[in-house]
Order: C-alpha cells, then structure tokens, then sequence
C-alpha cells in the first residue's frame, strides 16, 4: 500500500470558474492530475487530499466534482479547504459520499497501518497573512486538532504509521513552533500533508521539523502530479 497526496484542485464542474485564469500552466490541469494519477496509484493505495476540492458553492456543485474522481484508483481521504464552501454538515456529506472517499473533520480514519487525522487548520502566527481577526480562527482550529487526537487515541496501535492532513500550513515561513506543531510533536505525528499556497512564493515543498516531515502539496506547486507519501 502506498499514500499519495494533492491539494487545492480548486474542480469547477458544475461553476464558471476555470482556473485557467491565474494562468496558463492551469490549462487543462485535471486532465494532468487524472493522468498521472492513474498511471501511479493502484487500488488499495491512498490518496490525501488537503482541501480547495471545488469551487461550487451549493452541496450538489461540490459533490460533483467529488464524484469526478470517483473513476479514479485508490481510497481518497479529504479535509476542508478556505474555499471549500459547499461543504457544510459532515454527515450529510458522509451518507451521499462515492464510495472509498472518506472526509475528516476534526477526527481521524484507520486505513491499513495508517491512522490519518485530519482538519482544516488556519492561517499561523508569523505568517503574511495573519492578523489580529485571525487569533480566534486559529485558537479554534487547534481545539479541533484536540479533537481529532482524542479520536486517534481510539484507533491507534503498536506499529501503526500516523499521518496528519490539514489544509492551511501549520507554520510560517521560518517554520517557527505553533500550536499546531506541538500537537503533532505531542502525539508522535510522523507525516504532515498540507495545501494552501498557490503561486512563484518560496516555501519548501518537502521540509523536517523535530522529527516530523511535512509536505506541500498543492497541485500547481507539485505540477499537477501526486506526491508519494509513503
């Protein structure tokens, strides 16, 4: 079994929104997504999807472009993006889910050897973007990550491998502690998947922090190929 992840595939199946606009390297960018996905992902394996799924704002818009990857190998976990905001209520989303897609919200999925906990996160202390308004936001979100612990408390044994997916990056550029990463330090997180930035902006794809490897994935970032995990 091997873990594969993407983020931000920002679908617009059923909205007029192609992403094609922030240029042209987006042009076509599914199709590259479906095509190298299908050359390296085999049944059994895992996909992480770390949120900015789709850009339809109503429930069925979104779970359109949730059942466009349906044909797709591989069992798919996904977590909630900024702009993901047709996902509202987690078991409505859950009963009309394809099958082997699973969504996380402030707890966690077992898969083989692996526990995969998983919430959207926010933006960090020390980042560019992060202003007094977000204090709250992100206090909140590391509650949630509390949440989602206390779950993999349940579910975790001896040998398993636990990974984390979070939409926002869970440090800033300096890769300075957060709330967020003493959490994972905490509870002995081995790998951490994010998305979120998009753009020529530096940030390392693939880094170590005390122990822990993080990897960006966005998938203009990865130029539209999955990263393998594990």
């Amino acid at each position: 079994m091997k873990v594969f992840a993407i983020s931000d595939l920002h679908l617009s199946g059923l909205s007029d929104k192609p992403m094609d606009v922030f240029g042209s390297g987006w042009e076509g960018h599914f199709e590259k997504i479906k095509r190298d996905w299908s050359e390296r992902v085999r049944e059994g394996d895992i996909v992480l999807i770390g949120g900015d799924i789709s850009w339809g704002m109503k429930f069925e818009e979104g779970m359109y472009d949730v059942r466009s990857l349906e044909e797709l190998p591989g069992e798919k976990v996904f977590v909630r993006g900024n702009h993901d905001f047709w996902w509202s209520g987690i078991t409505r989303i859950r009963e009309n889910a394809p099958p082997h897609c699973y969504f996380l919200q402030n707890d966690c999925l077992r898969l083989g050897d692996y526990v995969i906990a998983g919430s959207r996160g926010w933006t960090c202390p020390g980042s560019a973007d992060f202003t007094d308004r977000d204090v709250k936001l992100y206090l909140r979100e590391a509650e949630r990550f509390k949440l989602a612990f206390k779950e993999v408390e349940k579910v975790r044994r001896d040998g398993d491998t636990l990974l984390v997916l979070i939409h926002y990056p869970p440090f800033n550029i300096k890769k300075e502690d957060t709330l967020f990463t003493e959490l994972f330090e905490a509870n002995k997180v081995q790998k951490v998947i994010f998305g979120h930035l998009h753009g020529s902006g530096y940030f390392p794809l693939r880094c170590e922090k005390d122990g822990i490897e993080y990897f960006l994935t966005s998938c203009d970032k990865t130029k539209f190929s999955l990263v393998e995990i594990a």
